[in-house]
């Protein structure tokens, strides 16, 4: 993506889980405001990149800027001071059972401000009611079904307003209706708060109609990017493999393994 002040970037970065590369010198930007995937088979490294960008890993080559200033585990309070501008959606919501829907929304604004329980009640029904469930604050997380508890995560990751929403598979086991307003919410969001957004996520309808760029992970590599018109004209084997959901193509049902005659101790006739 050509940028030029892009507000997050991938730069080169390399990392690995010991002698296991999962990303190989990639770059990516992310554009103010923009709403952009991170798209391609399991264990291509999008949840990893997650990680990275929140300084829960670092990278053994290469950088991540957000808004020009790197971000470094090393550097604690600097770490803390950006995350402070992150919100996260964790993979199906990931909710304090024990706290009730206004508590859960309310736990961040608790936590890293100093304002008061009237402003704090405020704040948290504008968020509860910014994702149709202001009716339901006083619920416990076991009351509402697993879409609602999805939009009461969505409602807690905006809580502080973040210039830069991730998102880890935000679809994930959710029924066609709850994925429909699980997608127009993160767009209208995205757009209200001018927040830079990132979709880890396999949903390929959802996401096309909603992100305005996308990035195809496979094998530690960016395998194709664009729009989302422009990936649903590609020819590219990957990317189309990936789109059609085709069982054969260069991602191969077997890890690579040992030949079967050897393996299974078979003498050639």
């Amino acid at each position: 993506m050509q940028l030029e002040d892009p507000f997050l970037t991938i730069e080169d970065v390399t990392f690995s889980y010991g002698d296991r590369l999962i990303l190989d010198d990639v770059t990516l930007k992310f554009g103010r405001g923009q709403v952009v995937a991170i798209m391609g088979g399991s264990g291509m490294g999008k949840t990893t990149l997650l990680k990275l960008i929140g300084g829960l890993l670092m990278p053994q080559k290469g950088r991540i800027l957000l808004d020009g200033e790197p971000i470094d585990p090393r550097k604690e309070k600097a770490l803390y001071r950006m995350r402070r501008r992150m919100g996260m959606l964790f993979q199906f919501g990931a909710l304090f059972t024990d706290l009730s829907v206004f508590d859960n929304v309310a736990f961040p604004l608790r936590e890293q401000t100093d304002l008061d329980e009237e402003t704090i009640r405020d704040l948290v029904l504008m968020k509860l009611h910014a994702v149709g469930l202001r009716g339901a604050a006083s619920l416990m997380p076991s009351d509402i079904s697993g879409g609602m508890a999805r939009r009461v995560a969505l409602a807690r990751a905006i809580a502080l307003d973040p210039a830069l929403m991730m998102y880890d598979e935000p679809f994930a086991g959710l029924d066609p209706i709850s994925m429909g307003i699980t997608a127009q919410l993160i767009r209208r969001l995205s757009d209200a708060l001018n927040a830079t957004s990132i979709i880890v996520t396999h949903d390929v309808a959802e996401t096309f109609a909603i992100a305005d760029y996308v990035y195809m992970l496979n094998a530690g590599r960016i395998s194709g990017e664009g729009t989302p018109e422009q990936l649903a004209a590609s020819q590219d084997p990957y990317v189309r493999q990936f789109l059609d959901a085709a069982p054969d193509g260069p991602v191969r049902f077997h890890y690579p393994a040992a030949a079967v005659a050897d393996d299974f101790k078979v003498k050639a006739p």
